[in-house]
Formats: C-alpha cells, structure tokens, sequence
C-alpha cells in the first residue's frame, strides 16, 4: 500500500507559478513511475505528467509542454510538479497518482494503469 499526499496548490494569476508537492508513505516508493493528472468542473479526468521508478524518463500532454516539469527525490519519497506560465485553462483539480506496477520501465498515460491516488490540491488561474 502507498499512500500519497498533495499540497502547493492555490490561487494565482495568469503567467504565474506553482510547484505541487505529492509526499508519499512506504519504503518501495522508489520502485513505481508516478503520475500527475487533473480534473476541471464538468471533465473527465486527463493525464498532465509522468516519471519512471528511475526519474530518468518523462511524458507530457501537448498543452503543458515546455510549461510544466516533472521531478522526484527518491529519498524524499516526493514527487513534484513545477508549473509555469499558468493559463487559466490549467484550472482543475490536481491529482498525484502511482503506477500499479513495479519497476516499469515504459510510462502509461492511461489512469487505469495507476492504483494509487492522492486527495487532490485545487489549482486555480485567473485571467
């Protein structure tokens, strides 16, 4: 079982930052590719981001390309999301998830293939 806890969400403006942190129990922590996904008032749930067990391999969705970045500090047991240049399209719900297996060395965009689930940490961009 992993547990996982996001925070850094918040209210900024259009152009602006923020770093989603997603603090993670247990010690196999390091075994499993993580993911970032997000959820906006009448959507369904859409893959953001995500790092391989190595945090060596990333994937992004087209619209955060060159905005977001991905990052984890196996040490930490932390995965992070660092967002810039906000829009307000980027408004949603955020969500840090796990990969349902270990060591998988090829990444999923599909939320079926993670079992594991935070909260969530509400995001959102005014214009």
């Amino acid at each position: 079982q992993v547990q996982l806890v996001e925070s850094g969400g918040g209210l900024v403006q259009a152009g602006g930052s923020l770093r989603l942190s997603c603090s993670a129990s247990g010690r196999s922590f390091s075994t499993y590719s993580m993911g970032w996904f997000r959820q906006a008032p009448g959507k369904e749930r859409e893959f953001v981001a995500s790092i391989g067990w190595g945090g060596t391999n990333t994937d992004y969705t087209d619209s955060v390309k060159g905005r977001f970045a991905i990052s984890r500090d196996n040490a930490k047991n932390t995965v992070y999301l660092q967002m810039n240049n906000l829009k307000p399209e980027d408004t949603a719900v955020y969500y840090c998830a796990a990969d349902r297996a270990q060591f998988r060395n090829w990444l999923t965009r599909r939320p079926a293939d993670y079992n594991y689930w935070g909260q969530g940490t509400q995001v959102t961009v005014s214009s």
